[in-house]
């Protein structure tokens, strides 16, 4: 856990430069192309990269060093930025899209590498924990971002926020360079240990990798709903996302930035108080997580809370609902990361890998859904719809998890805790998802 906080550091850093460069650098581009049309361009290039690279990085990091391709993500996004500044005036426009295809790529490549990296990095009962520090420290970084961008941007210039975002990159790979760690599992090999063939890409057949996760999934039907319903919330998420200023203007047209500030900030606060508090609750008796039934209490918890926010109710109920979304939120990300974390090494960069991919695939759907459907109606309206989708669907997650809990407690007279340990792979996995929560 020691090298894990300066990784979270490290990764902290580079956080808050992405968050800096979400305003910063879609502000740029309107500035350079003058231009709404070449803005929502730019943004669609980097969702749509995002969504395609969540494939190629579940390959990738399931067959090359993790540690190494993280460090590489970095350098990159580095490069990129620094390319940016010393171009010419003329050509900043175009290559504005290459770094938006970059930056897309390197975040979703660094974001699958990191999360399947966790349980080698600090064992698999300490994932929990180390979930909530990692969670705890984006939260903060995109506070610091998103509140320092207006006011570097206003007083240094695109160019000082461009260079210290680039900065940012350039520590974290330093921070991952000098730290000791190790990314992928020991395997076992003639009697004696042997790092994990994906480290030199030498070992292991790659038409099996390609069919893991896919096997892995049809083993545990949960799981792949779980990761079905991270889209269903992706949805959600981007109809609150588009709706707020169109909400906060309506409020307080004189001020519309003002009740965007509120909900952010609180939402902020909830969600770190709850990473505080399952990164507490992990420590106790040696638990591994929240689990799948508190991830759809969770997300329909979240997704009610959102709607109540638009409800037109008075500002410190609506704020008071933020929080607990906050809080909902925060619970559902460390149990959906936890749980896929279970997986066996071979398969969880494939498994994290479409996670990005389908959630990504989600929120980039929710963003034109929502854009058009604010044409006609209200935001309320709006996000109701798109949230309620998702209550519907975890609702019935729910209710088939409990059904599946009472079937496997009448088939299986002995409490789970006593099943023979040396069951492993694909078969515990399944057990673990049919287990009563």
């Amino acid at each position: 856990m020691r090298h894990f906080r300066l990784l979270v550091v490290g990764n902290g850093i580079s956080a808050y430069g992405s968050y800096l460069n979400m305003v910063a650098l879609n502000v740029f581009v309107y500035e350079v192309t003058d231009s709404a049309l070449a803005a929502g361009i730019f943004m669609a290039v980097r969702l749509l990269t995002s969504v395609v690279s969540g494939f190629v990085s579940g390959r990738l990091v399931s067959v090359h060093d993790r540690k190494m391709l993280m460090v590489g993500a970095d350098l990159t996004q580095c490069a990129a930025m620094i390319a940016l500044l010393i171009a010419p005036d003329g050509g900043r426009a175009g290559l504005l899209y290459v770094l938006a295809v970059v930056t897309g790529f390197c975040s979703t490549l660094s974001g699958v590498a990191l999360r399947s990296s966790i349980p080698e990095i600090v064992g698999g009962d300490l994932r929990l924990r180390a979930n909530s520090l990692l969670a705890t420290g984006r939260s903060l970084a995109m506070i610091a971002g998103f509140a320092s961008a207006g006011v570097v941007v206003a007083q240094l210039g695109y160019v000082a926020a461009i260079s210290l975002d680039a900065a940012t990159f350039a520590v974290s790979a330093c921070v991952l360079l000098s730290l000791p760690i190790r990314t992928r599992a020991r395997r076992e090999k003639d009697g004696g240990a042997e790092e994990g063939a994906a480290e030199d890409g030498s070992t292991g057949d790659s038409g099996e990798r390609g069919v893991g996760a896919l096997i892995l999934l049809r083993a545990a039907p949960v799981l792949a709903l779980m990761i079905a319903l991270r889209a269903a919330d992706g949805l959600g998420s981007s109809s609150h996302n588009v709706a707020l200023p169109v909400y906060s203007s309506d409020l307080d047209p004189s001020h519309p930035a003002t009740f965007v500030s509120q909900f952010w900030v609180t939402w902020a606060i909830g969600n770190i108080v709850m990473q505080q508090v399952c990164g507490r609750w992990a420590g106790r008796g040696g638990r591994q997580g929240p689990g799948e039934r508190a991830f759809a209490v969770g997300a329909c918890v979240m997704s009610a809370a959102f709607i109540v926010v638009f409800a037109g109710l008075p500002t410190y109920v609506a704020v008071a609902a933020a929080l607990v979304a906050g809080m909902a939120d925060g619970l559902t990300e460390i149990a959906y990361v936890t749980r896929l974390q279970a997986a066996p090494d071979e398969q969880r960069g494939r498994l994290f890998g479409l996670s990005a991919s389908v959630e990504n695939t989600g929120f980039g759907l929710g963003m034109l859904v929502s854009g058009a459907l604010l044409d006609r109606f209200s935001p309320f309206h709006v996000v109701g719809l798109l949230h309620g989708s998702a209550i519907v669907l975890c609702f019935g997650m729910f209710v088939a998890l409990v059904r599946q809990g009472r079937r496997a407690a009448s088939d299986d007279p002995l409490p789970v805790a006593q099943e023979p340990p040396h069951r492993q792979g694909n078969e515990s996995v399944e057990r673990e998802s049919e287990a009563p929560r």
